[in-house]
């Protein structure tokens, strides 16, 4: 639901609005803790604490239930990227974003993404707000990465495709939460483990 700028909103499309925001809340949870195939448009209406009929009025589908969630951290991830200061070294712009990206994870705020043959995934795609997102998104991370690659940061061997799936993984890095399971280290220091790995490799320095 969206209003034009500086249009006044009803008391009624503010509380609709309240409703989408709450109910993306728990879908965003429920995505990040235990994936769009195990997720029930039943939990999500009594997570909310509304009939299932009352969800459908806003969103028709678990897939487009999900797509909202999707599309909501995509945003998210422009503004955090806007909000890297321009004359940040590049390569320091990637790792603030992997850092970000998996304290989310932590946090239990990152949806898991969907397997390749998920009807989640068809709908993602033809989600023309998500996939501008994606495609700004991987843009931005994309020039960051051939500027880092330029300058020797990283090895410009690699092709940048390659490096920006790997940063695009980290979301969903199942090694943060064996390292959480393990009750072991604090949420800091496992992200600062995984992004070590992640940059720097394994080999002894």
């Amino acid at each position: 639901m969206k209003s034009s700028p500086g249009a006044k909103i009803s008391f009624k499309a503010q509380m609709l609005q309240a409703r989408e925001d709450a109910i993306i809340r728990v879908v965003n949870h429920l995505l990040a803790e235990k994936g769009f195939d195990a997720m029930t448009v039943d939990e999500v209406a009594a997570n909310v604490g509304i009939a299932k009929a009352s969800l459908y009025k806003h969103f028709p589908s678990k897939e487009d239930l999900a797509a909202a969630a999707m599309v909501r951290v995509m945003r998210h991830a422009q503004t955090y990227l806007e909000g890297i200061a321009e004359e940040t070294p590049s390569l320091e712009k990637l790792r603030q974003v992997v850092r970000w990206t998996m304290e989310l994870k932590l946090a239990g705020e990152m949806p898991s993404l969907p397997s390749q043959n998920s009807s989640l995934r068809a709908t993602l795609i033809s989600n023309q707000d998500y996939m501008n997102g994606l495609i700004e998104v991987s843009d931005r991370l994309g020039g960051w990465i051939e500027a880092a690659q330029a300058q020797g940061s990283i090895n410009p061997q690699l092709p940048a495709i390659a490096i920006l799936y790997t940063l695009y993984a980290r979301a969903c890095d199942p090694v943060l939460e064996f390292l959480k399971m393990g009750a072991q280290h604090t949420d800091a220091q496992i992200v600062d483990f995984v992004l070590s790995t992640c940059f720097d490799g394994l080999n002894a320095r």
